[in-house]
């Protein structure tokens, strides 16, 4: 299907999965939070549900399993960011994890200028600068410095999740494939480090099949078929939600205070993405004469 060819309510729709995707992401650093394992065995034994879960998917949606050399790019991406995120949250703190991971809209605008020869419209690069001041808002009164290879992982993880967000992109793409094998080759890096792991408590079990099915498996689902009709700078710009509800669920749960300028911030990065999806929308309704 063409990009031109999507109606408004395919984008409507593929705006929303992307949406609940990220939703589902930011339940993250809420569960990791109480599992006593090495950030590679959460890992592993998440993307072993999670490999259920979108295999499920390709049974009934009746999808072939493809293999090719893009896809095999897509795996890294998925993979990386799936590692580099579970690391990061153990050897920093999970808010220097969703700011530094959230640079991924910046590195989507990059690499589609340098892979795709792609130019930004001014409109992308503003909402892009808007959603990044709101996100260190949001976290200026909680930053810390952490540890530095966790803060240089969670950098890392922002490209590969840039990868993420292009997965449609590639040519002979396909998404769901790259999602399964990502999972796959996750599950396979951190085995050996689940072996070793002695605390097998209901929590930490329970926290990792909620990850597995819904944080990793169903949220990748869902982006695969939003990506399908989202254009990958307005798919990561949505995804700010993440970053701002992850903490919002923390501050609930675990009854941390949330200040006004982490408010102020959480206000700016949704009124932006809100506020760029109406633009947006108004301006594809007046090309094609509504």
């Amino acid at each position: 299907m063409q990009r031109q060819e999507i109606s408004s309510a395919e984008r409507r729709r593929g705006t929303l999965c992307v949406f609940f995707a990220a939703v589902l992401y930011s339940i993250g650093g809420l569960c990791i939070k109480v599992i006593p394992w090495n950030g590679m065995s959460i890992n592993s034994a998440r993307n072993m549900v999670a490999m259920v879960v979108v295999g499920f998917y390709l049974l009934f949606s009746r999808h072939k399993l493809r293999f090719n050399r893009w896809i095999v790019l897509g795996m890294a991406s998925v993979c990386g960011t799936n590692v580099l995120f579970s690391l990061a949250n153990k050897l920093t703190t999970a808010a220097n994890t969703i700011v530094l991971q959230f640079t991924a809209p910046v590195f989507v605008i990059v690499l589609s200028i340098i892979f795709w020869k792609k130019q930004p419209q001014k409109l992308d690069i503003g909402v892009c600068i808007l959603v990044l001041v709101g996100v260190v808002c949001f976290f200026m009164e909680s930053l810390e410095m952490g540890g530095m290879l966790g803060n240089i992982l969670a950098l890392i993880s922002g490209v590969t999740y840039a990868g993420v967000f292009l997965l449609n992109d590639l040519p002979d793409a396909d998404p769901i494939s790259s999602v399964f094998w990502g999972d796959f080759l996750s599950v396979i890096l951190g085995f050996p480090f689940l072996l070793r792991e002695t605390e097998f408590t209901p929590a930490a079990i329970g926290s990792v099949v909620i990850l597995g099915a819904f944080q990793v498996g169903l949220a990748y689902v869902l982006m695969c078929i939003g990506l399908r009709t989202t254009p990958a700078v307005t798919a990561s710009l949505i995804s700010g939600i993440e970053p701002v509800l992850n903490p919002i669920l923390v501050a609930v749960f675990y009854h941390e205070q949330v200040g006004p300028l982490s408010v102020a911030g959480a206000v700016i990065v949704i009124l932006s993405v809100v506020g760029y999806n109406v633009i947006r929308g108004r301006k594809e309704a007046q090309q094609i004469g509504f």
